[in-house]
């Protein structure tokens, strides 16, 4: 084993100490061990050989015997049992700039954080500003250290790589020189997560849009340049590629790179069968073009209704299209209402009154404010005292208002058996809870589940939240049978949250369509923390459209009236 090792080993023992809150001393003495070894003369072998270690100024007994057992066998069980003892996540945020052992030890202790992305999920809710030693500027800091490191990972959040994509296409539509443009790929099938960005682009002079794609001032590095295809990564890391067709060839071309592969291949499948050959270039019978000038036209020639890009996963849209049974998906502009709603009461960044203001200016006709219950201390979680407060508040606006109605609700943390915050005289008093899971991830699949379903049992419980626990990219869903909670929330006829935060999107849509044949109802909530965070519906709009959802099927399409009747009903 040579040196650089055993320093590293040391080093790493250090920072391990740090983060678990060992004593101080503990912890450098590993480090002065590590620098001690760097600059010995002799060979470190030779000294264990011959029993000459210990007599090394700084090492004592017990490092002398750990650092024979790790040069002599290779490991260190000390590390290897410490290792195991600190989440890994923990030391993968050492690499945020100006993020050291202490401060990752007090995020794990006071806000149970475990993952880089757990982490950044806690700066978008606020969370940091009233940690001992953070503060809002820090949390900023942080949040950019990790958007930083972010570049690095190949996997991008939808909403991040959506927003780049929208920016370099108005980029390539202001040059002039495209005919038709558009957004490919997972992008426009509006998958949660996504590796690149796919343009598409139609051009007379194809050769200058490349350059001038090559030269968009957000790309850092190009990959490969061709007459057809050029590939680059852009400063936020995300690797982007323009391809160039005949405008002709368009409509064949988008079908393909948007895909998914195994909508394509079933594509494929269904025109081999009525003697049609389908690829990025046409549709070809006995070698003869099949002329289409949309997509529209191409699903026509194949005796399937349009498909909508969010529907192309091969998971029964083409039966469907070929009855002419594809819905009616909803859309934003369906919306009248919005749930989920946090403000300075509790963990969001904005006060009541702003998060109304906005509400109201983006035209909804009611808003639902949701902050934290009183469990939820880590998020400023509302005591009855301050809800009184809040309550109060809320009647004050609703006697100015006469444009928009705000109901008084709460996100009540699902205790350890399924019950609710509150005692049931504050619980009868709101006009909507929230259910959801904050703590104790780690509880088996059958307790989480009875977990659940008894908080779907319960009369107060109008709408489950965040259902798996999920965080895109930084923690998966907590073990729970989403299927028998489904079967739940249709039996008790409760409402199924789809969380919009871009950070969860939280109902998986492969579970939404389970939920709608069972006919149960939805909410798209943007789980908001600031005025900004209302307009993230767009993003539960993605997924609930990839669940094949239709306004009917989601409550927060209709009249205020309705929704009252419904949670009444419950």
């Amino acid at each position: 084993m040579d040196k650089k090792t055993v320093v590293d080993i040391l080093n790493e023992i250090g920072l391990l100490l740090e983060l678990k809150g060992e004593n101080p001393f503990k912890a450098r003495a590993y480090y002065n061990a590590a620098r001690t070894i760097e600059v010995l003369d002799e060979d470190i072998e030779t000294l264990v050989k011959e029993d000459r270690l210990k007599d090394v100024k700084g090492i004592g007994e017990a490092l002398n015997k750990k650092l024979t057992e790790l040069i002599t066998t290779g490991r260190l069980e000390y590390c290897e049992k410490l290792k195991e003892s600190v989440p890994p996540g923990l030391i993968e945020m050492l690499k945020i700039p100006g993020l050291g052992p202490k401060k990752i030890k007090t995020l794990h202790e006071k806000l149970g954080i475990t993952t880089i992305g757990e982490l950044e999920y806690a700066c978008v809710e606020n969370r940091l500003v009233d940690l001992p030693g953070f503060g809002e500027k820090t949390q900023k800091k942080i949040f950019e250290g990790i958007q930083f490191i972010k570049q690095f990972t190949g996997q991008h959040l939808y909403f991040e790589a959506y927003q780049e994509a929208v920016k370099l296409k108005e980029y390539l539509e202001g040059t002039g020189l495209t005919i038709r443009c558009e957004i490919a790929g997972s992008l426009r099938r509006k998958k949660e997560i996504v590796k690149d960005i796919d343009i598409l682009a139609t051009s007379d002079n194809p050769e200058k849009l490349m350059d001038l794609f090559a030269s968009y001032e957000e790309v850092r590095d190009v990959i490969a340049k061709g007459d057809t295809k050029t590939s680059v990564t852009l400063n936020s890391g995300i690797n982007a590629d323009l391809r160039v067709v005949k405008d002709e060839e368009f409509p064949y071309a988008l079908h393909h790179f948007t895909g998914s592969k195994e909508h394509n291949t079933a594509m494929r499948h269904r025109a081999k069968e009525m003697g049609i050959k389908m690829n990025e270039y046409g549709l070809f019978k006995r070698d003869v073009l099949i002329k289409c000038s949309s997509e529209e036209e191409i699903f026509n020639k194949l005796n399937l209704s349009y498909i909508p890009p969010e529907l192309r996963e091969n998971m029964g849209e083409i039966e469907a299209a070929e009855r002419g049974e594809i819905p009616a998906l909803i859309e934003e502009k369906d919306l009248k209402g919005v749930f989920h709603v946090h403000t300075t009461y509790s963990d969001g960044r904005n006060s009541l009154v702003d998060m109304v203001e906005r509400a109201r200016k983006l035209g909804y006709k009611y808003i639902a404010i949701t902050d934290h219950s009183k469990s939820a201390f880590y998020a400023g979680g509302l005591a009855e005292e301050m809800l009184l407060k809040q309550w109060e508040e809320i009647e004050e606006l609703n006697k100015k208002y006469d444009d928009i109605v705000i109901l008084k609700g709460i996100e009540s943390d699902i205790l350890l058996d399924g019950s609710l915050d509150y005692d049931e005289e504050i619980l009868k008093r709101f006009d909507l809870v929230i259910a959801s899971i904050h703590s104790h991830f780690r509880m088996t699949k059958e307790e989480m589940t009875k977990r659940v379903i008894n908080a779907i049992k319960n009369k107060y419980t109008k709408i489950i939240g965040h259902l798996t626990g999920r965080l895109l990219l930084a923690r998966d869903s907590y073990e729970i049978d989403v299927y028998q909670v489904i079967d739940a929330a249709k039996e008790y006829g409760k409402i199924i949250e789809i969380n919009a935060s871009p950070y969860r999107l939280d109902l998986d849509w492969r579970y939404i369509k389970y939920a709608k044949d069972k006919g149960v109802k939805f909410a798209i909530c943007p789980d908001a923390h600031s005025v900004e965070g209302l307009e993230d519906v767009k993003y539960g709009i993605g997924i609930a459209r990839k669940g094949w959802l239709e306004a009917k099927d989601v409550v927060n399409t209709y009249e205020l009236e309705a929704v009252l009747k419904i949670f009444s009903n419950m």
